[in-house]
């Protein structure tokens, strides 16, 4: 048997080191009476794709897929 930390963030519960476990393996759920100190929004966002998810621009996607490609064609020709 192996004892993890770990917390509830309001939807799910997480592990605070990596878990190994396999697929379908029972654990023990322990709820305490402590708590972990809740970090701001902010302090979410310091991760480059959290601070730049807010300029996403989904209408895009499509043309990025491809954009690598099609710079290769410019640069290069059809070869």
């Amino acid at each position: 048997m192996l004892a993890l930390e770990g917390y509830y963030d309001g939807e799910t519960v997480r592990t605070v080191e990596k878990i190994q476990a396999k697929k379908n393996q029972k654990v023990i759920i322990t709820i305490l009476d402590e708590f972990i100190e809740e970090f701001p929004q902010e302090e979410k966002l310091r991760s480059a794709r959290g601070m730049l998810a807010k300029y996403a621009d989904s209408s895009l996607r499509e043309q990025e897929a491809a954009a690598w490609e099609k710079a290769v064609v410019e640069k290069y020709g059809n070869a």
